[in-house]
């Protein structure tokens, strides 16, 4: 047989041999099995108290769902109310509580990042009586830009003309988009650009 040789990691790596026997070789018809050996306990006495002491068996839950005796063991069927007989049972996950946890301490954080920015932004409230003079104003460049609009010949067919038509529906569509965002919103916030 060929010595087992050690690689750098210290373990042996032995090598093949083709002659070496996987298992262990047949018993010869000669070799006689060891004889004679014997056991001094009685086994039917044994057997009896161990019977008579041991408690008894309980039988195995089944059900029958045919007239003609089909048998089926309760437990996989889903008859057994297992699940809520468990102690954990209705408890929430600890993974569940961590990761409120963790989502909580992100939103507070987030918060506080928002409060110092808009420290630093120092937005700015823009009184009522301001707003309502933006939202005057604007209405009235609407109407002044519909009326040039209106005035507008029936007939478009030169270049200048429709251009002229597409940049006064550009300015009425924008003016109107400011108004409804200044009549939606109540509150308006400017940002100090320092």
């Amino acid at each position: 047989m060929k010595t087992a040789q050690v690689t750098g990691g210290g373990s042996p790596v032995k090598k093949f041999d083709r002659n070496m026997p996987k298992k262990p070789a047949v018993p010869l018809r000669t070799d006689h099995p060891v004889m004679g050996i014997q056991s001094g306990e009685n086994f039917i006495n044994t057997n009896a108290a161990n019977v008579i002491m041991g408690v008894a068996k309980k039988p195995k839950p089944i059900y029958v769902d045919k007239r003609t005796g089909d048998k089926h063991d309760v437990e996989p069927s889903g008859l057994v109310p297992k699940y809520i007989n468990k102690k954990d049972y209705g408890v929430t996950p600890e993974y569940i509580h961590r990761r409120n946890k963790e989502i909580k301490k992100a939103q507070e954080e987030y918060d506080r990042y928002i409060q110092e920015n808009l420290k630093k932004a120092a937005m700015k409230r823009v009184p009522d009586e301001e707003r309502e003079a933006i939202l005057q104003g604007l209405k009235k460049n609407w109407e002044k830009v519909h009326k040039e609009f209106q005035s507008l010949s029936i007939f478009i067919d030169t270049i200048s003309k429709k251009i002229r038509k597409q940049r006064l529906e550009e300015e009425m569509k924008q003016l109107e988009h400011y108004i409804g965002v200044i009549e939606k919103h109540k509150i308006i916030y400017i940002a100090n650009n320092a």
